[in-house]
C-alpha cells in the first residue's frame, strides 16, 4: 500500500498539474515550426514535459510531434501511452471548457477524461513509484502523444524513431481492461452508371448521411416522375405500412423524396435507423425502368437491407471474444455519372481481413460494384490468459475490489496505434462516457484513484 499512501501525499499536486494542462487549448490548428500540430497543442507538450522535468524525470520531445518523461536506463521499457490534444469545446457548458474549475468534487474542463487528466495519473503513479525507489528491471516511459483526435499521424513519426515497449498500456478507454478490438474498415462501394434510366420514372439524384462510421438520420432522392401525386401517394402508403418516415413532396417538374433516420455510432448500427436503406426499400417498390441504378438499389435490398451484422451479404462473422460482424451504411452520393456508397465494416478480433473482403468482393462483383478507398485497422487481440492482461487483472482487482472483466468493443482506441499495447480505464464500470461531451469531466476522488491504479501497474509491469 505503500504507493497509495504516496499517491495520498501527491494528491494536491497532482491536482494542480492536471489543471494547468486542461487550461491549454490544444485542439490541432495549422502547422509552424517546430510545431507540426499548431501552437495550442505545442504548449501543451511543452507543459507536460516541464511538469516531468519538476518531478524529476528525463524529458524527451521528438520534434514536436511526441514527447515523453523516462525514468531508468534498462534497455527495454513500459510505457504508459496518452494523448495532449483535444476535441473542440463545443457549446452547452455550465462552466468554462478550459477553465478547469472544481466544483462538487468534480474538475470540468476539456481534456479532464481524454485524456490529459488520465496521463496526468499515470505520471504521478510512477512519481509515487520512483520517491519509494522501487526496485524494477525495466525503464518506464509515460509518452504524450499529439494527434490522436485527428489521425493519430504522430506514432508512425514516434515508431520510426524509438523502438516499441514490450508491455503497457492507454489510459484512454474504460475499465477493466479492453482486450480486443474489432478490425475496422471504411470503404466506398461504386458503380458507374452507364445505362441511364428512362420511362415514366427516373432517379436523378440520392443524398445521405455525414461519415460512414455513423447511421445516417437522413437521405433525400430527387426523382423525375410524369405522375408525381403517384408518388407521394406511394410515399405516404409505404410510411403508414411500414412505419419509416419517407415522405415525399413535389418540387417544381422534381419529387423530392426525404427519409429520416435514427443515428447512431457505426460501431453499433443496430441502435440506430439507417435513413439511406429505408430510401432504398421505397424506391425498390416503385415501378422503375430496369437500369444501372434500379440494379444498385435492388442489390443491396436484397443482400442487405436493414441487417446490421453482413448475414446475407456472406460476411456475418462471429467470434465469443467480440460478438457479430456490425455493417453500416453509413453515406450515398449518386449524379449521372455513378453511385457511391460509404461502408463501415468492423470484424470480429479472432478473424481475418480476408475472411470478410473475399467474400464482400465476390457477392459485389455479379452487379458490377466495386470497392474504393479502403482504410482498414487491423484487429487488436490478447488471449485471456496473456502476461499483460494478467497483470493488469491483477491490479484491478486489488485496487478496487471488483472483478476484472475482459471487454472486446467495435470501437478503436489508441492502443492499436502502439504493439504491446491495451486500453485500461479510466472510466469505471457504470460511469457516463463523458469524451467529446460539453460539461466533461472527472471526479477528484477518480483522479486519485485512478494514479492509484496506474502507479501499482506500472510497478507491476515493470518489476
Amino acid at each position: 500500500m505503500k504507493i497509495n499512501e504516496k499517491i495520498d501525499e501527491l494528491k494536491e499536486q497532482l491536482i494542480i498539474s492536471t489543471q494547468e494542462i486542461v487550461k491549454i487549448k490544444s485542439i490541432e490548428e495549422v502547422a509552424k515550426e517546430g510545431m507540426p500540430y499548431g501552437e495550442g497543442i505545442s504548449k501543451a507538450l511543452d507543459k507536460a514535459l516541464e511538469i516531468s522535468k519538476n518531478l524529476g524525470f528525463k524529458t524527451f520531445n521528438l520534434d514536436g510531434y511526441v514527447g515523453y518523461a523516462e525514468y531508468g536506463d534498462e534497455e527495454e521499457y513500459v510505457a504508459v501511452l496518452g494523448h495532449l490534444d483535444v476535441v473542440p469545446e463545443g457549446n452547452g457548458w455550465i462552466y468554462p471548457p478550459y477553465g478547469a474549475e472544481i466544483h462538487d468534487g468534480k474538475m470540468y474542463g476539456r481534456g479532464t477524461m481524454d485524456d490529459k487528466a488520465p496521463i496526468m495519473a499515470a505520471l504521478y503513479g510512477l512519481k509515487a513509484v520512483k520517491d519509494l525507489n522501487l526496485s524494477l528491471s525495466k525503464k518506464v516511459r509515460i509518452i504524450f502523444g499529439t494527434n490522436e483526435e485527428t489521425g493519430c499521424k504522430e506514432m508512425p513519426y514516434y515508431l520510426e524513431r524509438e523502438k516499441p515497449p514490450v508491455a503497457g498500456f492507454t489510459p484512454d478507454a474504460e475499465y477493466p481492461i479492453i482486450y480486443g478490438e474489432k478490425g475496422i474498415t471504411i470503404f466506398e462501394a461504386v458503380k458507374t452508371l452507364n445505362v441511364k434510366g428512362a420511362g415514366d420514372v427516373v432517379i436523378v439524384s440520392i443524398e445521405g448521411g455525414e461519415r460512414a462510421n455513423v447511421v445516417p438520420d437522413y437521405c433525400q432522392a430527387v426523382i423525375s416522375a410524369k405522375n408525381p401525386e403517384n408518388i407521394i401517394k406511394a410515399a405516404t402508403e409505404f410510411m403508414n405500412r411500414t412505419g419509416y418516415d419517407v415522405k415525399a413532396e413535389v418540387d417544381g417538374d422534381m419529387v423530392n423524396i426525404k427519409s429520416k433516420g435514427v443515428g447512431a455510432h457505426g460501431a453499433l448500427p443496430h441502435l440506430g435507423k439507417n435513413a439511406i436503406m429505408q430510401m432504398f426499400a421505397f424506391l425498390g417498390e416503385l415501378s422503375i425502368e430496369k437500369c444501372d441504378i434500379v440494379d444498385y438499389i435492388d442489390f443491396f435490398n436484397e443482400f442487405v437491407g436493414f441487417e446490421t451484422d453482413g448475414k446475407s451479404i456472406g460476411v456475418g462473422l462471429e467470434d465469443k471474444e467480440s460478438g457479430k460482424l456490425s455493417f453500416n451504411i453509413g453515406t450515398i452520393s449518386m449524379n449521372e455519372e455513378k453511385v457511391s456508397m460509404a461502408l463501415n465494416l468492423r470484424y470480429p478480433v479472432t478473424f481475418k481481413y480476408e475472411d470478410m473482403m473475399n467474400p464482400f468482393n465476390e457477392k459485389i462483383q455479379t452487379v458490377g460494384i466495386k470497392v474504393e478507398n479502403m482504410m482498414h485497422q487491423k484487429p487488436l487481440f490478447f488471449p485471456a490468459d496473456h502476461p499483460l492482461i494478467k497483470s493488469l487483472q491483477k491490479v484491478y482487482n486489488e485496487q478496487t475490489g471488483m472483478e476484472a472483466k475482459l471487454l472486446a468493443i467495435g470501437g478503436g482506441t489508441y492502443a492499436k496505434e502502439m504493439p504491446n499495447i491495451v486500453a485500461f480505464g479510466p472510466i469505471f464500470p457504470g460511469q457516463p462516457d463523458l469524451d467529446h461531451q460539453a460539461n466533461e469531466h472527472i471526479e477528484i476522488d477518480d483522479l486519485i484513484l485512478n494514479a492509484k491504479i496506474y502507479g501499482h501497474a506500472i510497478y507491476e509491469l515493470a518489476k
